[in-house]
């Protein structure tokens, strides 16, 4: 396979068959032999089913993998990679903040560069979600600020990477807990010196379901790994 694009997903039975179709036909005019692994932990709406159905095209795989004795984002993400077999892995949300049509230009520049990531804070990036957009602009503030490692966006999760430098890295030590398992992700990529670029995106908000996402627990969470990756570093 040339490209491998991981969904994690957790009820989101209304997105996913959407999802799936928008980035086969973002993907499919590149002209390259693409693979969809969706990671479900067991959700009870049903998700698993509506990928299995997904009618098939030519050019692409969809395969669909139901974890019923782990659960969690990170894990999920991890549990996909290891299954993929795509020289290029992209990795995004399956609620429709990250659009499939910037998948092009990210794995286009993998030519290029080690890691792209889909970046709000550059030039051409932003999110729907004004609030939301400045709380997290301010926090990438913060962590730019303890990790100097001049990565804009630590929190995205849209990303794509050359499997030869994702693999290089601690899979085992980056792929836990939610989403800060970006912020080790960047920092061991800067730490090792590969060429990372940040492409602008713009988020909309979420089309059907609901968050999974705790804020208390989530800024605990991020501001800890943060400072640990700080002392580590020292």
């Amino acid at each position: 396979m040339d490209i491998s694009v991981i969904l994690p997903t957790y009820c989101e039975r209304d997105n996913i068959e959407n999802l799936i179709s928008a980035i086969e036909t973002s993907l499919l005019p590149l002209g390259r032999e693409i693979e969809i692994l969706v990671v479900d932990d067991n959700s009870p709406d049903q998700t698993a089913e509506v990928v299995r159905a997904h009618p098939v095209r030519p050019g692409v795989q969809v395969r669909c993998f139901v974890r019923t004795q782990e659960r969690g984002l990170a894990t999920a993400i991890k549990y996909g990679i290891q299954r993929s077999s795509g020289d290029k892995v992209v990795v995004m949300d399956t609620d429709f903040n990250h659009s499939p049509t910037n998948i092009p230009q990210m794995v286009e520049l993998l030519d290029e560069y080690d890691l792209v990531i889909g970046s709000r804070f550059v030039r051409g990036g932003g999110m729907e979600d004004k609030k939301r957009y400045v709380f997290s602009l301010i926090y990438n503030w913060f962590i730019q600020l303890v990790l100097w490692h001049g990565i804009r966006d630590s929190l995205s999760g849209f990303f794509a990477m050359r499997r030869q430098a994702l693999f290089a890295l601690d899979l085992e030590g980056i792929f836990r807990g939610y989403g800060e398992y970006f912020i080790r992700l960047t920092y061991g990529a800067f730490r090792r010196g590969e060429k990372i670029i940040e492409l602008p995106v713009f988020y909309t908000l979420r089309q059907h379901g609901f968050s999974k996402s705790k804020f208390g627990e989530m800024l605990r969470d991020y501001t800890l790994t943060a400072l640990s990756l700080r002392l580590t570093r020292s």
